[in-house]
């Protein structure tokens, strides 16, 4: 789930980065790149996978 969420993020970073569009600083293509690439690496060290080591079950 996080690597399509950096995927989204990628591609809004490149949209407004293609188009030169004038926007805050915080939706920057540099700050959304930052922020995609902060939930990738999230996502290739399994956060938010859904699967934890609990023990055995019996």
């Amino acid at each position: 789930m996080l690597g399509f969420a950096a995927a989204v993020l990628f591609a809004i970073a490149f949209i407004i980065n293609a188009t030169a569009t004038s926007v805050d600083a915080l939706f920057a293509p540099t700050s959304l790149m930052l922020l995609g690439l902060a939930l990738l690496a999230l996502h290739v060290a399994g956060v938010g996978t859904g699967w934890a080591a609990r023990g055995r079950r019996r």
